[in-house]
C-alpha cells in the first residue's frame, strides 16, 4: 500500500513538474528519439534493460520500430549509453523513496547542459516513463558491464556521483545505490577514487591520496607514478566514442585527478 502511494505520488509529481513548462504542441510535433537515439540502439533492446526500454518505447513510440545498427553485439552506441544513464539516474532519484523537486531540477539542468535543449526534452519524456517502472538496478548494472568498456563504466559511475551531489548533498541511500551499481562496473579502488572527488575534507589532503589510489606513506616517486597512471586511466579521450557531451563530463573527472596531484605536491613541496 505504501509502495503504491509512493509510485502514484512519483508519477503525479513527475507528470506535473517535468512537463509544466514544455509547450504541448511542441511535444506533439517532436519526433522522440530523433536526437537521443541517433544512430539507433544496440544491446539495450535486450536483457533486463530491454525489458524496461520495451515498456517505455511501447508507451511513447507505439508506431516506431527501433533496431540495432551495430554489426557487433559488443559495441556500444551513444544511444545505449544515454538510455542506461537515464535508467541509472532514475535509480538515484528513487533511492530515498520519493522523487524530490530539487533532484528533478538538478537532472533537468544537467541534461540541458550535457545534451542541449532538444535532447533534454526527449530525455525527460523517457525519464518520466522509466520512473514508473520497477526493475532490479543490480541486473541493469550487470548487463551494462558486459557491453561498456572500462573507461565508459568509470565515467558512468562518475556521472552518478555528479547527479547525486548536484544538490549539495549525497544521501546515504544514494551512496548505497551508487555503490551497488559500481560493484558490478568497476574495481573498488577506482570507486573509492571517484567517491573521494565528491567527499573532500578541506582540513586535510586525505581525499587527494585516495583519488590517486595511494596511501600517505607513498614516496614522492610513487605519487608521480600514481598520478600518471590515474591521468591515463581517466583521460577524457577514452570516451570519445560516446560524443562530445559525455567527453566534457569526463574532463571534470580528469581535472579532479590533477587537483589531487597538485594538493599533494603543495603539501610535500614537490617541484
Amino acid at each position: 500500500m505504501f509502495g503504491s502511494f509512493i509510485k502514484i505520488r512519483t508519477v503525479f509529481f513527475i507528470e506535473k513538474e517535468l512537463f509544466s513548462q514544455v509547450n504541448i504542441e511542441r511535444r506533439k510535433k517532436m519526433s522522440l528519439g530523433k536526437y537521443l537515439f541517433a544512430g539507433g540502439l544496440g544491446f539495450v533492446l535486450g536483457g533486463p534493460i530491454g525489458a524496461v526500454v520495451g515498456v517505455v518505447l511501447a508507451t511513447l513510440l507505439p508506431n516506431t520500430e527501433l533496431t540495432s545498427t551495430t554489426t557487433s553485439t559488443k559495441k556500444t552506441n551513444k544511444g545505449d549509453f544515454r538510455v542506461v544513464l537515464l535508467i541509472m539516474f532514475a535509480s538515484i532519484m528513487k533511492a530515498d523513496g520519493e522523487v524530490k523537486k530539487s533532484e528533478l531540477n538538478v537532472v533537468k539542468r544537467f541534461l540541458v547542459q550535457a545534451f542541449g535543449e532538444q535532447q533534454a526534452l526527449e530525455a525527460l519524456q523517457l525519464l518520466k516513463e522509466i520512473l514508473k517502472q520497477n526493475y532490479n538496478v543490480a541486473d541493469i548494472a550487470q548487463q551494462t558491464s558486459l557491453y561498456f568498456n572500462y573507461s565508459q563504466r568509470t565515467e558512468l559511475v562518475h556521472l552518478l556521483f555528479t547527479i547525486a551531489a548536484a544538490d549539495g548533498n549525497i544521501t546515504t541511500n544514494e551512496l548505497n545505490t551508487i555503490q551497488l551499481i559500481a560493484q558490478r562496473l568497476i574495481n573498488s579502488r577506482d570507486f573509492e577514487s571517484i567517491k573521494a572527488m565528491f567527499f573532500k575534507n578541506p582540513k586535510n589532503s586525505d581525499w587527494a591520496y585516495t583519488v590517486l589510489g595511494i596511501g600517505r606513506d607513498a614516496t614522492n616517486e610513487e605519487v608521480k607514478k600514481a598520478y600518471r597512471k590515474m591521468a591515463m586511466k581517466f583521460h577524457p579521450d577514452k570516451v570519445n566514442s560516446l560524443g562530445e557531451e559525455i567527453k566534457r563530463q569526463a574532463e571534470e573527472k580528469f581535472k579532479e585527478v590533477q587537483k589531487a596531484y597538485e594538493a599533494i605536491k603543495k603539501e610535500r613541496n614537490i617541484a
